[in-house]
């Protein structure tokens, strides 16, 4: 019986592991520290699947359990670390090999600057998950998530026109 629930674990796992990589990708940028995030992520994932109780999709509960592990390394980590400058912060951004590719890098950076909960909440929205399920990821109310994605969507409306003018103004000169 124990083989036959840790062969569904592994099985449902590797269906949807790109879920623990896209919650990484939204709130870390160091490759080593998505590593070490993903690892917990999956640590947490088996600890708790005796709990999974299947009244909601797995990916949905894989969400879950990806999402609050990241804000707990995150509020962790913040905690302990002081964040020194890489060789990266002393490199001229390239310019974008396209406009799409920069309209992409504007969205991504207007995400970044989003908080926590807002990050998640457009994450599960861009994979297209139904209020419902968003909700029940994040604690909020199937309502709750409707108003703040709206406030959200207009928060990152307001980011890239400010980053489209800033960027405007910078070809000018």
């Amino acid at each position: 019986m124990a083989q036959q629930v840790d062969e569904t674990f592994m099985q449902q796992l590797n269906q949807h592991l790109g879920i623990a990589h896209k919650v990484c990708g939204l709130y870390f940028s160091d490759a080593e520290e998505k590593q070490d995030v993903v690892q917990e992520m999956l640590y947490q994932l088996w600890r708790s699947y005796p709990g999974f109780d299947g009244r909601s999709q797995f990916s949905t509960w894989m969400y879950s359990v990806c999402l609050n592990t990241a804000l707990t390394y995150r509020r962790k980590e913040s905690k302990h670390k002081s964040q020194p400058l890489t060789p990266s912060h002393h490199q001229i951004a390239e310019e974008p090999a396209n406009p799409q590719e920069e309209s992409l890098q504007q969205l991504h950076d207007a995400i970044a600057t989003l908080s926590p909960l807002n990050k998640a909440l457009v994450l599960l929205y861009l994979e297209d998950l139904r209020y419902e399920e968003i909700a029940q990821i994040t604690g909020l109310t199937k309502s709750n998530v409707s108003v703040r994605l709206v406030r959200v969507k207009k928060e990152l409306e307001t980011k890239l026109k400010k980053q489209s003018d800033t960027y405007s103004d910078a070809k000018l000169r």
